[in-house]
């Protein structure tokens, strides 16, 4: 019994890549898991802003190409930077428990972002961090940094920035210790930040079996509404859009960012509503955030 992983070839993607390969081996013992790592465009350019060129989807299509081409059986990818829609013939077969959603400010010594001195140089290349950032410190000055783990963290230390930001679950997955502060009520992540999508052919029924015990049902139901937000704002991954659920015993509760392309204007809007209507819920969180931006 064999099975072809596809993953980008960054450290992160190859981390959460074999932490999964591990899973599935243990998982079913006789299963041979094998990597065909894939070099994608997002990977290849560096030295321009996603949304300039083409947003997250670009680390996206290359793996999805090996599965319909026949070439890898699953995907691993981090479920934000997924489109709205994935592939025809393809489907997210699993999520994995989700790790931290947030956000970390990366400092040389875990200072607050209220603690940064006047004019801090902050290290980022999503406009949805950017945005939020200034509505708290108007004073910094942000400029694009895009690159991977180690290389905005050596920007750091370097001196060359003040603070850079990093999504928690990434810095964990790869088992790095920061000096940090986590961002938590200063910015919404992005849509399903922190949480894994492994992807597969629609009529591949062997994978799904091989897949179906590592799907985490909060963590698809979270997801799922934080999805349906992108699509209800008709968003891409290149949109400075936002959206978090947490899931209680008796509800779902989200909420969310939104932004104008250029991050001149923003909103902020909640939501609550029943756990078992993800969809509607995200929704009517999309509809929310539309009518208010549409109103500044």
């Amino acid at each position: 019994m064999r099975l072809r992983v596809a993953t980008r070839r960054s450290a992160l993607a190859l981390a959460q890549t074999r932490m999964m390969c591990r899973a599935l081996e243990s998982r079913w013992p006789g299963l041979v898991v094998s990597e065909v790592q894939i070099v994608t465009e997002g990977d290849r350019i560096q030295d321009r802003s996603l949304a300039e060129v083409g947003g997250k989807g670009l680390f996206i299509k290359e793996l999805e190409s090996a599965l319909l081409e026949g070439r890898a059986d699953v995907a691993v990818h981090s479920m934000k930077d997924l489109p709205a829609d994935v592939a025809p013939g393809l489907r997210v077969a699993a999520v994995p428990e989700r790790e931290s959603p947030w956000d970390l400010m990366v400092t040389v010594d875990g200072r607050a972002l209220a603690d940064l001195p006047q004019g801090a140089r902050i290290g980022t290349s999503s406009l949805r961090r950017s945005v939020q950032l200034r509505a708290v410190r108007p004073d910094v000055s942000i400029e694009m940094l895009r690159g991977n783990v180690d290389t905005r963290l050596r920007r750091v230390r370097d001196g060359d920035f003040d603070a850079v930001i990093l999504a928690e679950a990434g810095v964990r997955r790869l088992g790095i210790t920061v000096q940090a502060f986590r961002l938590e009520g200063a910015v919404i992540p992005a849509v399903a930040q922190g949480a894994l999508a492994l992807e597969a052919r629609v009529d591949d029924a062997q994978v799904h079996a091989w897949l179906a015990p590592f799907d985490h049902a909060q963590s698809a139901v979270c997801t799922q509404a934080e999805r349906a937000v992108m699509r209800g704002v008709e968003g891409s991954c290149v949109t400075p859009l936002g959206a978090l659920a947490v899931l209680t015993s008796s509800e779902l509760t989200m909420r969310g960012f939104l932004a104008t392309p250029d991050g001149s204007a923003f909103v902020k809007a909640s939501v609550s509503g029943p756990v078992d209507q993800p969809e509607a819920l995200g929704h009517s969180l999309a509809v929310r955030l539309r009518q208010a931006l549409a109103a500044r």
